[in-house]
């Protein structure tokens, strides 16, 4: 008998070794997806119900271009890797406008505030966080061997994209 379909997602995710956030995104998207549909299986779907979501996604619920992208994503992940259907190039998206503003920068202060509120750990890993560049799950994961005091680096381990890489503090 044939897996459940996110049983099928989860299990194509969890073979290319992709994150559990990306797994547990891309889940919520499809099942959004169905969702929206009335509960129809994609592999009776196509192209223009794709289009169709992602139009609703951008016009209705003024999401940000970045979620709608997130959203495709993990549709053509369900078509192309795990239905193996090739959906034809999506020309009828209304797509959702880019933010024109500029990313918000703490100030020098504006940090040390911020860093005044946090105490033992959660110090320990804002300061990790604003002073190596670190993400938050790279932090999570860190051990005491990937901190050289000696060469003052980091060490990261299977961070973003299954890389490792090494940060200076």
């Amino acid at each position: 008998m044939k897996p459940k379909l996110l049983d099928q997602v989860r299990n194509k995710i969890r073979i290319r070794h992709y994150s559990i956030r990306t797994e547990k995104t891309y889940l919520d998207w499809i099942i959004r997806y169905i969702l929206f549909h009335q509960k129809k299986h994609p592999k009776d779907m196509g192209a223009a119900e794709v289009e169709a979501f992602l139009t609703y996604l951008a016009v209705k619920l003024n999401v940000a271009a970045s979620t709608q992208n997130q959203a495709l994503n993990a549709l053509l992940f369900l078509y192309k890797e795990v239905l193996e259907m090739e959906l034809p190039l999506l020309r009828n998206v209304k797509r959702a406008k880019r933010s024109e503003k500029l990313p918000v920068v703490f100030s020098k202060m504006e940090i040390k505030s911020i860093m005044a509120h946090l105490d033992g750990v959660y110090w320990i890993m804002g300061q990790l966080l604003y002073g190596a560049g670190l993400r938050l799950m790279e932090c999570i994961r860190l051990r005491v061997k990937d901190v050289d005091f000696a060469y003052q680096q980091i060490i990261i381990r299977d961070g973003k994209g299954k890389k490792d890489r090494v940060t200076w503090s």
